[in-house]
């Protein structure tokens, strides 16, 4: 497992490829791979940047929690979780989150609560930029779908 932040913009499939290399090749029989990116756009407004908040040592503790469970709950061969903290840019990688596993219903469902939790549970606050020069908190995530 491993939980990393970035206060710059990250390469995904960099890390990617890095936490490949810790996973036996004959053993991975699926990776599924999530990579977010920040829009310029929210709430029909155009949006210029955001500046994410997080409690350093409570943000990653949490991000580890969400993880081991996962871990506990699929026959997983490896997860990597990324986020972005501090000033982001439309286009920048935001957040990452792969997991490996001998099955693909494990990789799969496994990134996909992983990233769920983390939207809802992790401890970052957002504050966007808006184009005309205002700015303002994210109250909820953007749906899903």
């Amino acid at each position: 497992m491993a939980v990393e932040l970035y206060s710059e913009d990250f390469d995904p499939w960099a890390l990617v490829a890095r936490a490949e290399r810790d996973i036996p090749a004959e053993a991975r029989g699926a990776a599924s791979v999530f990579v977010g990116r920040m829009r310029d756009f929210n709430e029909d407004d155009t949006v210029t940047g955001l500046f994410l908040e997080h409690y350093p040592g409570m943000t990653e503790r949490e991000l580890e929690r969400i993880v081991a469970e996962a871990e506990s709950r699929w026959p997983l061969l490896g997860c990597l979780v990324a986020h972005r903290v501090g000033d982001v840019r439309p286009g920048d990688a935001l957040v990452l989150v792969a997991t490996w596993s001998a099955r693909r219903i494990a990789a799969r469902d496994a990134c996909s609560d992983i990233l769920e939790r983390l939207k809802h549970e992790a401890p970052f606050w957002k504050r966007e930029r808006l184009a005309d020069g205002s700015d303002r908190w994210v109250e909820k995530n953007t749906p899903g779908f």
